[in-house]
């Protein structure tokens, strides 16, 4: 007798089927696990030497465990809360300045209907991305060079006296901000025009048909529909609050302005690798992490609460 009773699909069995259909798909996905499982994950391991007294020689099952003592050196160093504020100055700034800069922009790209200068526009904003900021620094520090900077060489052309750009904190901090803007922003920009595209067109006709002018299609069809991008970039921004690259402000800072360009990625440099201090640098590092997650929490928190969206 052949067993006709239909075949029972349980959760784990469709699961099973769906993974072997799709396992091309999957395995493509391998590159992706591996780098984050070898440079992401294995190094949590580094993170108990915040908790020792780290002996490079006897290694982290080596080294003498001193509890909290490390946090308590971090938290009694003035030096410390220097580069801690100004790790909040500088990425405050950016996120006022450097968030709203590639949304703008994508607005007014999407506004654009001719094709040909579109494109030509966008692959000229997206190049600065590629450069290494060994070459924006040197280009900026050549450009406002007091001496032979084409900056200076016509505030001179007006009558006026050189500006050492590089050596005063406020242009400092301005240099910083607007070289941020110029090298990502079209970076930025890519994800909001994604976004863009992704809006029904059938809206726009419809606001149309209603007498809307294009500040009513930006205001009530454009922004609305784009608005979950923007709050997911704006999270992942103030969730990176504590964090700073460890390139741009330091071949872009010097001696005369460290009051604004030591940041904590510069002094974990200095202490963890030049003073050989490994704990006391990985102590600083998993406090940065930690206020980072904190910080990230708590505007996701928010922001459910007000919008009723979030990261999760």
């Amino acid at each position: 007798m052949v067993d006709t009773a239909p075949l029972i699909h349980t959760p784990s069995r469709v699961k099973w089927r769906r993974a072997v259909r799709d396992r091309h798909l999957y395995l493509l996905l391998l590159p992706v696990f591996a780098y984050y499982l070898v440079f992401h994950y294995l190094p949590m391991y580094g993170v108990v030497m915040a908790f020792q007294d780290f002996n490079i020689f006897g290694g982290v099952r080596g080294s003498a465990w001193i509890g909290l003592e490390n946090f308590r050196i971090i938290f009694s160093n003035d030096e410390f809360f220097i580069v801690l504020r100004n790790t909040l100055m500088l990425n405050v700034i950016s996120l006022i300045v450097a968030f709203p800069a590639p949304l703008v922009l994508a607005l007014l790209l999407n506004e654009v209907k001719n094709r040909v200068l579109k494109r030509t526009v966008q692959g000229i904003i997206y190049l600065p991305h590629f450069l290494s900021w060994v070459v924006v620094s040197g280009l900026i520090i050549t450009v406002v060079s007091p001496s032979s900077g084409i900056v200076n060489n016509m505030i001179r052309a007006f009558g006026g006296e050189p500006v050492y750009f590089m050596t005063d904190t406020v242009w400092w901090v301005a240099i910083y901000q607007i070289s941020g803007v110029w090298k990502e922003v079209g970076w930025g920009t890519i994800i909001f025009l994604a976004a863009l595209s992704a809006i029904d067109p059938h809206l726009y006709d419809a606001a149309r048909i209603d007498g809307g002018n294009r500040w009513h299609l930006l205001r009530h069809v454009t922004l609305p529909g784009i608005a979950p991008m923007i709050l997911v970039v704006f999270l992942l921004s103030v969730g990176s609050v504590m964090s700073i690259s460890f390139d741009r402000p330091y071949l872009l800072g010097n001696a005369m302005v460290l009051d604004v360009a030591d940041v904590i990625s510069t002094y974990v440099y200095r202490v963890g690798l030049l003073n050989v201090d490994y704990a006391y640098a990985a102590a600083v590092g998993l406090f940065q992490s930690v206020v980072n997650f904190v910080f990230l929490l708590v505007a996701n928190l928010m922001s459910n609460r007000i919008t009723g969206e979030g990261l999760i």
